[in-house]
């Protein structure tokens, strides 16, 4: 495996938690047939009265303390700088969708496009199908598409961003937009410990956008970008369109919230295994 590289991540690890079977089940019938039951429109209204109150000029306080627990570096703040051109960060929200100072950059053609735990990675042909409010799907419908779009020796991988994580999703590889598509959809809760046959099960429900990028070799990068409670918006950047050029690294999107970014590629990871932590900008 490969070692987090510290100049970038003061605490790159991740705990993967022990919830055991009894509580994972109470919670997955909370998340999916509980909330998940409750119409979409009014889990976006909900998520969205509840991620405002993280924009409120008094949620700066928070950032302190929640940067002294949850990060051992007490410097950590020093690699991001403020978002959207500001000098400061003026409100919890500002922090969570921090920008890089200097992004990550290693020598590599192919590298991971966000930062957190890899909950699952399998090739597609080896992927369940999964039940989702009656209806049978395949890893396709992730990604918006139909069982055989998707070559089953592709390899699918799924990562979770905790809320310490970094939310911005970059560009995997050199390439072009060839598809952009919205899903709109549920907003059940992401957590993959607490599904515990199915860790991306959300991702085949939730509201996500997905974009596929070909690279220069002809090969197609599908990216499904998924939103969780809580998450008011996912918000594509600036000059992300269809038929439009990419480079490696270049930012795709952000969260403001809980997200989860899954993708499939043609190539499997090289350096990660399932309940490893990925870094964005590092080798894939």
């Amino acid at each position: 495996m490969m070692k987090s590289i510290t100049e970038y991540y003061s605490d790159p690890g991740f705990t993967v938690f022990k919830v055991p079977k009894w509580r994972a089940k109470c919670y997955k019938f909370l998340s999916v047939d509980v909330w998940g039951n409750v119409p979409s429109p009014l889990q976006r209204r909900l998520s969205s009265w509840y991620s405002s109150f993280y924009d409120k000029s008094f949620s700066k306080r928070i950032i302190k303390h929640y940067v002294k627990l949850n990060y051992s570096d007490k410097d950590y703040l020093e690699k991001f700088k403020p978002p959207k051109g500001k000098t400061s960060f003026e409100s919890f929200q500002d922090f969570f969708i921090r920008e890089f100072k200097e992004l990550p950059d290693y020598d590599s053609p192919y590298v991971w496009p966000c930062e957190g735990l890899l909950c699952e990675e399998k090739k597609v042909g080896d992927l369940n199908f999964v039940k989702v409010k009656s209806d049978v799907r395949s890893v396709s419908t992730v990604f918006g598409l139909t069982e055989d779009d998707i070559p089953k020796e592709y390899s699918f991988t799924n990562v979770f961003l905790h809320n310490k994580n970094y939310h911005r999703i970059h560009a995997p590889i050199d390439g072009t937009i060839t598809r952009l598509q919205h899903i709109p959809g549920d907003l059940v809760v992401l957590r993959p410990w607490i599904y515990k046959e199915n860790p991306s099960l959300p991702a085949f429900r939730n509201e996500r956008y997905n974009i596929d990028i070909t690279d220069n070799n002809n090969k197609v990068w599908h990216i499904s970008i998924v939103g969780g409670p809580a998450v008011g918006t996912i918000e594509l950047a600036q000059g992300i369109e269809l038929g439009q050029s990419v480079q490696r690294l270049q930012e795709l999107s952000l969260f403001y919230l809980g997200s989860t970014c899954c993708m499939a590629a043609p190539l499997s990871p090289r350096y990660h295994g399932p309940n490893t932590f990925v870094e964005m900008g590092t080798p894939y």
